[in-house]
């Protein structure tokens, strides 16, 4: 039995489609979903969401929420993008200015430093999804 998956953005839905599994980022760390899983809300972080198909495909998402119920998975998130529209060589160095960011920031701003990581895992997750960090 198939697991329908929708991936949708304020502006879009970047995947409708059935496939064999997904893996959500959560706030609690990974959540493996097959067909037939328990309902279950849960709050997602940025990160990689990885769908089964024939094959792997990963799609970059901001912050966001995700809903499974009756082998149907809604996926809510600021923003999102599959791995194969995303430069490869842009993320990687997306990534590198947001980890140099980091270590510019003055210690005793706390939301310059919630800001940098905030924008450190944003880029992670797309160099991630594009490819990188094998």
């Amino acid at each position: 039995m198939a697991l329908k998956v929708r991936v949708i953005t304020p502006d879009r839905t970047v995947l409708d489609d059935s496939v064999e599994e997904v893996i959500l980022p959560s706030s609690s760390g990974q959540i493996g979903i097959l067909s037939g899983h328990a309902p279950l809300l849960t709050a997602l972080e940025s990160g990689v969401i990885r769908v089964r198909t024939s094959g792997w495909e990963n799609i970059a998402i901001t912050d966001g929420f995700a809903e499974v119920e009756a082998n149907e998975v809604k996926v809510l998130v600021n923003t999102a993008a599959k791995g194969q529209d995303i430069d490869l060589e842009e993320a990687r160095k997306a990534f590198e200015s947001a980890k140099a960011q980091l270590d510019q920031v003055n210690a005793a701003d706390r939301k310059a430093i919630l800001d940098a990581r905030k924008e450190l895992k944003r880029t992670r997750a797309r160099y991630m999804a594009a490819g990188g960090m094998a």
